[in-house]
């Protein structure tokens, strides 16, 4: 199973990994504003959405997608919005001292953090447009005509799935140990507002991004 087109496309995809990109600041964003367990809700919230996009890769849905100039643009607006308010959400937290909202007295839990954490993940990588050229470009090179198409994709997007838990959870311990080193919390709430400002770049850099 581990042939050389394997392996060709683990090295690709690692490299599309450590690239910085929308999932990987939405990462530390959330890592900064609760914590390293914030930051592992999310990261399994993002790599949950690469199967998504193998399914559809291999369904021939993500080729309608390549093919249709609405539904591309449909799906890159939203995408786009979707990550611009991600960015807004995080300087709005900017601008006021931070409530821990799993502190006693407050009605949200732990399980109800996280939960939003890895929907935000979940929903910034399945509505990221160039996650799904991505697996339309590179998934067929590496599907020969004898594999069955939807099952190697997804061995593929496996493959994906664990290098990306690896380094969105190294980062993730990486800011929050810088975090607890933080002592000033106008410092974390700056370092925020830097991740919030970029992926409102990134989400316009969608708007503007030729097919």
């Amino acid at each position: 199973m581990f042939d050389s087109q394997v392996m060709t496309f683990a090295a690709v995809a690692l490299v599309l990994t450590v690239t910085p990109g929308a999932d990987t600041m939405l990462v530390i964003k959330n890592v900064l504003r609760g914590g390293r367990n914030d930051g592992i809700a999310t990261t399994f919230g993002i790599c949950a959405g690469l199967f998504i996009h193998a399914t559809l890769s291999a369904l021939g849905i993500s080729l309608i997608l390549m093919h249709s100039a609405t539904l591309f643009y449909t799906l890159k607006m939203i995408g786009a919005v979707y990550i611009v308010w991600l960015g807004i959400q995080s300087l709005r937290g900017t601008m006021h001292t931070a409530v821990d909202m799993r502190a006693p007295g407050c009605s949200t839990t732990h399980k109800e953090v996280y939960r939003k954490c890895a929907t935000e993940g979940f929903l910034c990588n399945v509505l990221n447009p160039k996650v799904a050229v991505f697996y339309l470009a590179f998934l067929p090179q590496f599907i020969a005509p004898t594999d069955p198409v939807l099952g190697k994709s997804l061995f593929l997007a496996g493959i994906h799935y664990v290098m990306s838990i690896i380094w969105l959870v190294f980062l993730a311990s990486f800011f929050a140990r810088t975090r607890d080193a933080m002592h000033n919390p106008s410092i974390r709430r700056w370092l925020e507002g830097i991740c919030g400002t970029i992926l409102i770049g990134l989400g316009l850099s969608l708007v503007f991004a030729e097919k």
